[in-house]
């Protein structure tokens, strides 16, 4: 996860009186994928106790599926991030590969890590009276438009708190020439960062049309950003993967 939630974490030690694990219900993840192709959902967790998760769905475009996150079971917490898989082929658990996103051989699961693409990014912490916090990141990479939105969540007055995050833009014509990458009929995949630790003509194109997305690891350092939410009385959250050129 972003810098932003490390900073956050540390305040609430220091600041505030952590609030016991609780019995709630686990939070839910639901995805809609509205892209206009099939993807195939990613997931990798942090190093840091949070269990990988199985049993991903594949979607058409149109359908929606729902993962239950495994916050209240050891180490009472869960960060990791979702990404769509995309133009996967092959047999699962043998020669089963993706052109965008791709995370090993299975179809449900990934096995390694992800290559670039857009994430949406979570920390559903038991620990943390202020979680889950929540975000779309393309520091890595760009490969579609992503928005995050809290079901059933409750903002306070004058709060940003639950507030959606992403855009459902398509980022893909302001990407710079030396960071695209083409299908084979031409069109724009994938818009990959050329250094995600600094600022760039990336980053200042993606951040200029999608304020509410991380274009740069240190993007929630900037003065007035708007990358990173978080909601404390919310079911779940919806992450909606919409359609590029």
């Amino acid at each position: 996860m972003r810098r932003v939630l490390a900073v956050a974490f540390a305040l609430v030690a220091a600041f505030a009186v952590v609030a016991p694990v609780s019995a709630a219900a686990d939070h839910t993840v639901t995805f809609v994928n509205r892209s206009g192709r099939a993807v195939w959902i990613g997931s990798t967790v942090n190093a840091d106790g949070s269990r990988a998760l199985t049993g991903l769905p594949a979607l058409q475009n149109g359908q929606s599926a729902t993962v239950t996150i495994p916050e209240s079971v050891t180490p009472n917490h869960w960060r990791g991030k979702f990404f769509a898989r995309q133009d996967c082929t092959g047999t699962p658990g043998s020669t089963f590969h993706c052109r965008v996103g791709d995370c090993g051989p299975l179809a449900d699961r990934c096995t390694t890590g992800e290559q670039p693409a857009s994430l949406a990014e979570f920390n559903f912490d038991r620990g943390d009276w202020l979680a889950p916090w929540y975000d779309v990141s393309y520091v890595n990479a760009f490969s579609l438009p992503i928005t995050i939105e809290a079901r059933d969540g409750v903002t306070p007055p004058g709060s940003t708190e639950c507030t959606a995050v992403g855009c459902p833009e398509d980022l893909l014509p302001y990407c710079p020439a030396e960071n695209l990458t083409r299908w084979a009929d031409g069109r724009p995949m994938l818009c990959t960062n050329p250094n995600r630790d600094a600022r760039t003509a990336y980053s200042d194109a993606l951040s200029s049309r999608c304020p509410k997305a991380y274009a740069w690891s240190r993007h929630d350092t900037e003065p007035g950003n708007q990358v990173v939410r978080q909601c404390r009385q919310c079911t779940g959250f919806t992450v909606t993967f919409h359609p590029v050129a």
